[in-house]
């Protein structure tokens, strides 16, 4: 299966020619074919040859939130062999590679502060004046005479 463009939205894409694999034996199951067939995918992503479509700031962003998956050379890696078939592993690595662009690429929006409302005031003191009411009646008890 050949690479792909990775799509992270509208009118924004990676050209396959940032990325490179190779494959490597899986392990875990899978019996005598874990030994001999080169299944696992390691999916890397010129991230320095990206900065030119995507730009610095989106670039930094990536670097910033994905630091973990950044190897020595500043690419960005993605490793899968969960599947016992080279095409599924890489079509696998493929969608999240882009799942991690996407998720990093997203903006958070700032909070605007906010003042609490009439009602929620007036709850908070009435429940502060009734909790000392409680309090004050705790007391002790004076005898009258």
């Amino acid at each position: 299966m050949p690479l792909r463009d990775l799509h992270l939205g509208p009118r924004r894409q990676v050209p396959a020619r940032l990325l490179s694999q190779r494959f490597a034996r899986s392990s875990g199951a899978g019996g005598q074919n874990v030994n001999k067939v080169e299944t696992k995918v390691d999916l890397r992503l010129d991230l320095t040859g990206a900065q030119r479509l995507l730009g610095a700031e989106r670039i930094d962003r990536i670097r910033e939130q994905l630091a973990g998956r950044i190897d020595r050379n500043g690419n960005l890696q993605v490793v899968c062999s969960e599947h016992r078939e080279r095409s599924r592993n890489l079509a696998t690595a493929l969608t999240r590679m882009e799942a991690l662009l996407v998720a990093a690429l997203v903006e958070r929006a700032r909070r605007r502060p906010t003042r609490p409302t009439t009602g929620s005031r007036k709850r908070r003191l009435e429940s502060k004046q009734h909790r000392g009411q409680t309090k004050r009646l705790r007391g002790r008890v004076q005898d009258s005479e």
